[in-house]
């Protein structure tokens, strides 16, 4: 099968979006705080936004007759080309905040990076989905430093997830053959550029929190962007895909 880098690389950002957002979503209605549970819905209500956007340019872009809805709800897990890092489990909500901070500092920077592709259309996506990924990061590094310079129980359990989930941010700088073609066409940003604000970022919030950051030595995992994904995608697929797989074309 003849891999079509454009395609796939907006599959990337959109899956991103769409994985995390699900996970966000699975915390509905059972936050800690009722602030905190509608604060992660509206995160999540924006990422899923921000996948529709990407998936439907997919979409187009392909034209091979499925839509947005279809790309998402009817591919199975080794066609999803997200990163490893947003299909993690929850766990406890410490652990969900840790995964949504490192995924938003990257995620800011990298449409950041965008507003200035030489595709129109990405670059219009990345301007309208920046504004909500610029609350997004502020509020995740806010709480992991209230978290983290909080209490002996908090900064243990906040210093357990940043250490846990640090092998799975290598994934988010690791250029592979699509990653450059992209670069090379000026659609996409050098990832490895990224990779110094993103640690900057990290080393600042995690300073302040009184927490220490991994080393940039430590083994990383890898394999979503290519649709090796961890078990736990399945899990989340079989529950996000239910209703259109028992009801094909079901609409309301």
């Amino acid at each position: 099968m003849t891999v079509e880098p454009k395609f796939e690389w907006l599959l990337r950002c959109g899956d991103n979006a769409l994985i995390l957002s699900q996970r966000l979503s699975e915390w509905c209605g059972k936050g800690p705080i009722l602030e905190e549970d509608m604060a992660a819905t509206n995160v999540a209500l924006d990422l899923l936004g921000q996948a529709t956007l990407w998936l439907t340019y997919a979409s187009e872009h392909k034209q091979d007759g499925r839509n947005a809805d279809q790309l998402a709800f009817l591919r199975d897990a080794h066609a999803f080309r997200n990163a490893l890092l947003v299909e993690q489990p929850n766990e406890d909500y410490g652990h969900t905040l840790v995964r949504q901070f490192y995924f938003d500092a990257w995620h800011y920077f990298f449409l950041e990076a965008l507003l200035q592709s030489r595709d129109e259309k990405i670059a219009a996506i990345a301007e309208k989905s920046i504004k909500e990924v610029r609350y997004h990061l502020r509020r995740s590094s806010d709480l992991i430093i209230r978290l983290g310079d909080g209490s002996q129980e908090s900064h243990q359990r906040i210093q357990r997830s940043v250490d846990a989930l640090w092998m799975y941010t290598g994934e988010l700088f690791t250029p592979d053959a699509i990653d450059l073609e992209m670069q090379q066409q000026g659609i996409a940003p050098d990832l490895l550029q990224l990779h110094a604000k993103w640690k900057q970022h990290i080393q600042q919030v995690c300073t302040e929190a009184t927490l220490l950051v991994p080393s940039d030595q430590a083994w990383m995992q890898k394999g979503g962007k290519t649709g090796v994904h961890t078990e736990h995608l399945g899990y989340l697929l079989a529950e996000m895909q239910f209703l259109q797989r028992t009801y094909p074309g079901a609409q309301w």
